[in-house]
């Protein structure tokens, strides 16, 4: 991770909520980042670390199912000393009430809301109605801002800096797509997003990743898998179809169905790469078992990451 000598010294925490990648500016994305390794290895070690959420309750407000990320915000917010409440998805996010209303209740009783709904500008609504809340983007439809951190680290764990590396994302131009990519770019990394026709990241990301891309990173955007990992570093891919396309998943499987990350497509590769998903997998459609189950695959070291990032995300938005 490249954090300048200079920034270390004058470096400080700044954002109040976490709606998106690009609520972060470099400094705090490796102040993130770095507070994460940390706490992975206090945690490793059974060492003690300070709790900033004691006597504090964090709101769990999901509207989409969750193993990753609920398991891992429940540990989290406890393991810093604080408390969970989950209302009901019928009460937790306009079912009886609106957003705005919810949200101002909330900020009377909690220190944050962790909000995992479909489009972002739900939770912006929600953030806007509590300015005294601490929100967090659990995943929307447009971005998944804590996928984001949890990739970076375990990327960072591998190759020590992304500055230089080449990651192929192979598949959906979706939520964990942009995430990634705004995330990587500020790091140096390059991003390269192969998808069919019609499946290509949106062009606000695109132009979201150039304006905040450093140290020779970017993003490119193709229609063909093969640019995508030919020099890449890392493979990724996620599922075809996500929460809410389940009626497009027989069109999507037809349509994606060369994009599928198996042995031959990992051959392609350099030596070395390795591979990466967010989870849950349908294996056989976006990852064959033998790519998800090989020794190049870090998915389950990503899967424990969340609980690492989003202890140093909670943490950091208590400070």
């Amino acid at each position: 991770m490249r954090l300048q000598a200079a920034s270390r010294a004058t470096a400080r925490w700044q954002p109040t909520q976490f709606l998106s990648i690009l609520d972060l500016t470099p400094s705090d994305l490796e102040i993130c980042l770095e507070r994460a390794a940390s706490m992975k290895a206090a945690r490793q070690a059974r060492r003690a670390h300070p709790m900033p959420l004691k006597g504090l309750h964090v709101a769990l407000l999901f509207e989409k199912p969750s193993l990753r990320t609920r398991s891992t915000f429940q540990i989290a917010v406890r393991e810093l000393g604080g408390d969970v409440i989950e209302p009901p998805p019928e009460v937790a996010l306009g079912g009886r009430e609106t957003i705005e209303d919810v949200a101002r209740n909330l900020e009377r009783w909690v220190f944050g809301a962790v909000i995992r709904t479909f489009a972002q500008d739900r939770l912006e609504r929600f953030a806007a109605s509590a300015p005294g809340l601490r929100v967090v983007n659990a995943l929307t439809n447009e971005e998944h801002p804590c996928q984001a951190l949890a990739d970076c680290l375990t990327l960072i764990e591998r190759f020590k800096t992304l500055e230089g590396k080449t990651i192929g994302f192979v598949g959906d131009g979706n939520n964990v797509a942009a995430s990634l990519a705004q995330a990587v770019a500020m790091l140096g990394g390059h991003v390269i997003v192969a998808s069919p026709s019609g499946f290509e990241l949106a062009p606000s990301v695109v132009e979201s990743v150039a304006r905040v891309a450093r140290f020779g990173g970017g993003l490119t955007v193709t229609n063909d898998p093969l640019e995508a990992v030919s020099a890449a570093d890392a493979i990724y891919t996620d599922v075809w179809a996500s929460m809410g396309q389940e009626d497009q998943a027989a069109e999507r499987r037809r349509m994606f169905a060369p994009y599928q990350v198996n042995t031959g497509l990992l051959a392609k590769a350099p030596e070395g790469a390795i591979f990466m998903h967010c989870l849950p997998a349908h294996r056989g459609d976006e990852v064959s078992d033998d790519v998800m189950d090989s020794a190049a695959s870090v998915v389950f070291d990503q899967s424990e990451n969340r609980l690492h990032t989003q202890k140093a995300l909670l943490a950091l938005l208590a400070s």
